[in-house]
């Protein structure tokens, strides 16, 4: 039986971007240190870590960092966990951190997340995160990401007139929003015309339709509502943690314009939550492409499927619009490094909720939403007051 409720009391993380003088260790033990301060707890109250991070063996040649960034971090012995889940191993250690404290196992722990992707040339990098996809029947043929999100992207374009432009206005909004973010890789402003005339990575995405190839790390501290209502004035309050699965290859899915793990997991998190998408002020959602932030708005049920590239045309998806969407950049401006991109969506919540975000959107309720591969997995959190 699971207990009561489950809070984020602590936030930290490192800057995003091209991170040539720290390792990966080093940008770990950085974030939960800032998390730890940020919570008011000692570090000796820490009982478990969870740690996502997709591939540090063939970006680093470093293995077992579960342990590893335990004992730089100072927590050892406790127990620490390495999670994988793709792109979306932040967000799923996010969730195993949660079940435990739920749970009752323990009353405070980490979640965090990291990756350290640049110390690779962008060839290997590329081929590192191929192995997220089908080996069989997409990685053996050539197949990589932003060809894979091209064909969403073209049948979503054949089926519902979605445009270049609308996916390009995607892009031009979550760099605006990353310009107040100091954390940001990518803090630059960029127009429609920059989108459009970038070089294309496999049609109809483009260079800045991707987001960046990113080093740095993210962690929250996790609390039991006891522990939390007695550490912190301003607990998040986790109202909803939903994960669901999918084939791996796009050939095997239903709709090759919808990923139903984002469907399925949006409707868990709904049931959770108790509520509905009219009590979402605000969303974070996964953009490593432009195309996968306009599935996720149809899938999650913010619009009708076919028309989330007309939300965004219609600047409904704006800061201090109908549901303000990726207000920290997104993946596509904030940067991702893989790992740690789930823990930093729910930090941007913890910040909007606690008031302090960089583009404070008056929130009361957000939904972040981090997506593994080309949507095999699908987590999805909401959050509150």
């Amino acid at each position: 039986m699971l207990m009561g409720r489950v809070a984020i009391i602590g936030a930290g993380m490192t800057k995003f971007g091209q991170l040539w003088n720290q390792g990966l260790v080093e940008l770990a033990v950085e974030a939960n240190m800032k998390a730890i301060e940020d919570s008011g707890l000692d570090r000796k109250q820490i009982e478990a870590l969870y740690i996502g991070n997709m591939s540090s063996g063939l970006f680093t040649r470093q293995e077992h960092i579960s342990s590893l960034i335990a004992d730089s971090s100072g927590l050892a012995p406790i127990p620490s966990t390495r999670v994988e889940a793709a792109c979306a191993s932040g967000a799923v250690s996010l969730r195993q951190a949660y079940l435990a404290v739920k749970s009752g196992m323990y009353d405070a722990v980490i979640a965090a997340g990291v990756e350290k992707m640049t110390d690779v040339t962008s060839t290997m990098s590329t081929r590192i995160l191929s192995t997220a996809s089908s080996q069989d029947y997409e990685a053996s043929i050539g197949a990589t990401f932003p060809g894979l999100y091209a064909m969403i992207a073209r049948m979503h374009m054949h089926r519902f007139s979605t445009s270049e432009e609308q996916l390009a206005m995607v892009a031009v909004k979550n760099h605006r929003n990353a310009l107040n973010n100091p954390y940001a890789h990518l803090r630059k402003s960029i127009k429609v015309d920059d989108v459009m005339n970038s070089a294309k990575v496999a049609d109809p995405i483009k260079l800045l339709d991707c987001a960046p190839i990113s080093d740095g790390a993210a962690a929250v501290v996790i609390a039991s509502e006891e522990l939390a209502r007695k550490a912190c004035d301003t607990p998040v309050w986790i109202e909803a943690s939903a994960q669901a699965s999918d084939s791996i290859s796009l050939h095997n899915r239903e709709d090759l314009v919808s990923l139903k793990a984002s469907a399925v997991a949006g409707r868990e998190a709904f049931r959770q939550a108790r509520s509905s998408i009219r009590d979402i002020d605000c969303l974070e959602l996964h953009d490593c492409f432009t195309i996968a932030e306009v599935l996720a708005l149809e899938d999650l049920g913010f619009v009708e499927k076919g028309k989330g590239g007309k939300l965004v045309e219609e600047g409904l998806t704006e800061i201090g619009a109908k549901i303000p969407v990726n207000p920290s950049g997104g993946l596509k401006a904030k940067g991702h490094p893989i790992g740690a991109s789930g823990i930093a969506q729910a930090i941007e919540a913890t910040m909007q909720l606690r008031g302090d975000a960089f583009n404070n959107t008056n929130s009361q309720r957000i939904l972040t939403h981090n997506v593994g591969g080309s949507g095999a997995t699908a987590v999805v959190h909401i959050f509150g007051r």
